[in-house]
């Protein structure tokens, strides 16, 4: 395992396998988060509040140990981007599911999110891994800092 990138299948499918667990963990926080709010205010207040929180947790999972990348400042703020396509297709199905399927509105989260898991790997990892990790060259673009894949302190 190491601090390097993902090498070969072995690596990949570990490094999706991490993907998954923190999704599981960000998953669980989201809902026990908008079931917490959902007393105290409408339901897609609670859900885009519940959404944000659990979105801040996850970039510090991602980053250390999905990725094992150093979070930055830069990744932080560009991280949300990740979830833009998370959020609209979970708050499309959200709204679908609630408004046109007749499911509770306590359930349907859970459902939209489980639609929405490829996209968010997908450009997580395009967001928070250098392009050439993998290939001992500096990457361009987002996230290309020297030295990627050693954990540090958010810089």
């Amino acid at each position: 395992m190491g601090d390097g990138p993902p090498t070969g299948r072995r690596g990949r499918l570990a490094e999706i396998f991490r993907f998954a667990l923190v999704g599981g963990v960000n998953t669980g926080t989201f809902f026990g988060c908008y079931l917490l709010l959902h007393p105290w205010m409408p339901y897609f207040a609670a859900y885009s509040l519940a959404f944000v929180l659990s979105m801040i947790g996850s970039f510090f999972l991602n980053t250390y140990f999905t990725y094992r990348t150093r979070p930055t400042w830069k990744k932080f703020a560009l991280f949300p981007l990740t979830n833009v396509t998370n959020y609209l297709v979970q708050s499309v199905g959200l709204y679908a599911l609630v408004t046109w399927a007749g499911l509770d509105d306590r359930i349907a989260p859970l459902v939209a999110a489980v639609v929405a898991i490829p996209f968010t790997y997908l450009i997580s990892q395009r967001i928070l891994v250098p392009r050439n990790s993998g290939r001992g060259t500096g990457g361009s673009g987002p996230g290309s800092e020297t030295d990627e894949r050693q954990p540090s302190r958010l810089a």
